[in-house]
């Protein structure tokens, strides 16, 4: 079902301050879909994400006196969010301590496997040897409801800053300088963990496309 559009973050602000429960409602509607799956990237199951989620909604309402439009809202709510994703994340041992600060293996090597191309004494250097498999036709119901349940499952198995990058990124639709902003990256880091987490899930998905195609 399709939200309604929220007014302008000034507006919504000077209701939430007023302690609109109306506002507050709509906003909580609208945003703790997408806040649920990016506290899920964090901790170790659902029911523990929604403890983030609604921790995070007491601390908007503790902290919306302080907010001063430094950011947009829907920024600022996140930042709590991940603040308070973060603290659990590393109490169940799910992510490290500082993510995004500490340049490790994630951020480094080839995203596909080199030997996935021709050689360099090829007629045709660079080339794939042999096509990546075909993605499934829309047509066909059946494969494309598993690819998107294989989809929706597979950043669980992506390392942890890999995971919560493609999650910020593809599922709740932040963009770059927000993601950069929320995980204190930088652009580039943000982009290497990006393309890395996204040519793993490809990989993923393409091996249960062999594993279809020769059954």
């Amino acid at each position: 079902m399709a939200h309604t559009a929220l007014p302008a973050d000034a507006v919504v602000v000077t209701r939430l301050r007023a302690r609109d429960e109306t506002m507050f409602a709509a906003l909580v509607d609208a945003w703790s879909p997408g806040m649920l799956r990016a506290a899920r990237a964090y901790v170790a199951d659902e029911h523990t994400a929604q403890d983030v989620v609604q921790e995070t909604w007491l601390g908007v309402l503790r902290g919306i006196d302080g907010f001063q439009g430094l950011s947009s809202l829907r920024t600022w709510v996140y930042r709590i969010l991940v603040n308070k994703a973060k603290t659990r994340g590393v109490r169940d041992a799910r992510i490290v301590p500082g993510l995004g600060v500490v340049v490790d293996d994630e951020d480094h090597g080839p995203t596909v496997d080199p030997a996935r191309f021709r050689s360099t004494d090829d007629p045709y250097p660079g080339h794939w040897r042999s096509s990546p498999p075909a993605w499934p036709s829309p047509e066909d119901g059946a494969v494309a409801a598993e690819t998107r349940r294989r989809l929706a499952a597979a950043p669980a198995g992506l390392p942890a800053r890999q995971r919560v990058v493609v999650t910020l990124r593809d599922v709740t639709g932040h963009s770059s300088d927000e993601v950069c902003d929320l995980l204190s990256i930088s652009t580039a880091n943000q982009r290497v963990l990006l393309h890395r987490g996204r040519a793993a899930l490809r990989a993923a998905l393409e091996q249960h496309w062999i594993k279809e195609a020769t059954a």
